[in-house]
């Protein structure tokens, strides 16, 4: 039975429908065995002469055997992994090197890169300007346009950077590898847009998002064994829709200036309020003090009383006389003197002074009115 009137395996030809052929596989196709050997029967017949014989048939069958067996080697760069497949079916991984598998069309080999970091941008894309020499970036809004979770409109642009980890999931699971990543990151990034409000999407909850977006992203292809690790998502644009951009920004700009303003505020109550406590604190501690001198003090000239009249029982007179001299000397310590001997009055008069520390006095002066008393 020929193999070409049979269903395509996942690198055969699909049942044909009203409209055509069925959708076709990125792999090799392998030729129809019967074919393959009379094309071979009828090559060998036309190269072998008549007068070559058996010997020279059978030398040539070698070599094309050795030939065949020959072109089982291959080589698997080393950004790359080998899968070997056997009719179609997975038999091994193998790794970067120079390796071997059974030749064509017993076994063949893909060799995806697993190391290459892939970029999927989502909500634009990048293309060529050949006549500007630079590159073009266009909006693509069905993709970028997300409904917040307070029920705004925001614009979402963003990248999203994968790498194979495992070959044979990544090759066998999923029929389109690339269109399902993009379709499960636009799915992610619109569930957590959602479950956000647009003011801390536009200003400062973009970390997050990011991150939401890439556990969110990773789970959902373990889930579908796509054989993919996801690097890094970044958020490339975050803005409002363009019909209502220029609004938004004023809002921003008003929110930008009260924050300011409560930012100076706060500066200002940090500056005063340690200040503030600081001259508090001085007169609590000066409070304190003047009151423990003042107790000391106190403490002080009461032990200092009961000592003097204990002695004052004792020696009740030269306590006394001793307290008087005491007293005096304190009242007149600070006070300018002039002693006259009581008998020098009685000799007629008293004997002018030198006042020999007057020089070094200023006289005060008068200030206000003077009056003079009645004339006599």
């Amino acid at each position: 039975m020929s193999w070409k009137n049979q269903g395509g395996g996942p690198w055969g030809n699909g049942p044909r429908g009203p409209w055509g052929t069925g959708p076709q596989s990125s792999g090799p196709t392998p030729p129809d065995i019967e074919d393959l050997i009379r094309r071979s029967q009828d090559r060998l017949r036309n190269l072998l002469p008549g007068s070559m014989g058996t010997k020279g048939a059978i030398l040539l069958v070698a070599l094309v055997v050795a030939g065949w067996m020959l072109s089982g080697f291959y080589r698997v760069e080393p950004d790359e992994q080998g899968v070997v497949l056997r009719f179609g079916k997975f038999v091994q991984l193998t790794q970067p090197g120079l390796n071997y598998h059974l030749p064509y069309p017993i076994e063949t080999v893909v060799t995806p890169k697993v190391t290459r970091v892939n970029r999927l941008d989502i909500g634009m894309r990048l293309s060529e300007d050949t006549r500007r020499n630079a590159t073009v970036m266009r909006d693509v809004p069905e993709e970028s346009l997300m409904l917040t979770g307070d029920e705004n409109i925001v614009d979402v642009d963003f990248a999203v950077f994968w790498v194979i980890n495992n070959a044979e999931h990544f090759l066998f699971n999923v029929q389109n590898p690339e269109g399902t990543i993009k379709a499960v990151a636009e799915s992610a990034m619109r569930e957590v847009i959602g479950r956000n409000n647009i003011q801390p999407i536009l200003t400062g909850a973009r970390q997050n998002i990011e991150q939401g977006v890439h556990e969110l992203m990773q789970k959902t292809l373990d889930s579908y064994g796509a054989g993919v690790r996801i690097t890094q998502v970044q958020m490339q644009k975050v803005d409002p829709p363009s019909q209502v951009i220029d609004a938004f920004r004023d809002v921003q700009a008003a929110r930008a200036d009260a924050e300011r303003a409560q930012n100076e505020a706060q500066t200002y109550a940090n500056r005063v309020q340690p200040e503030a406590r600081g001259e508090a604190a001085r007169i609590e501690n000066a409070a304190q003090a003047y009151k423990e001198r003042s107790v000391v003090e106190a403490r002080g000239q009461a032990s200092r009383f009961l000592s003097i009249y204990d002695q004052y029982l004792l020696a009740k007179d030269v306590t006394r006389e001793r307290m008087y001299y005491e007293t005096m000397e304190r009242v007149f310590g600070g006070v300018e003197k002039v002693i006259v001997d009581q008998n020098a009055t009685r000799g007629g008069g008293i004997v002018p002074v030198l006042p020999l520390n007057e020089p070094a006095r200023r006289p005060t002066p008068v200030t206000g009115p003077q009056t003079q008393g009645p004339a006599r």
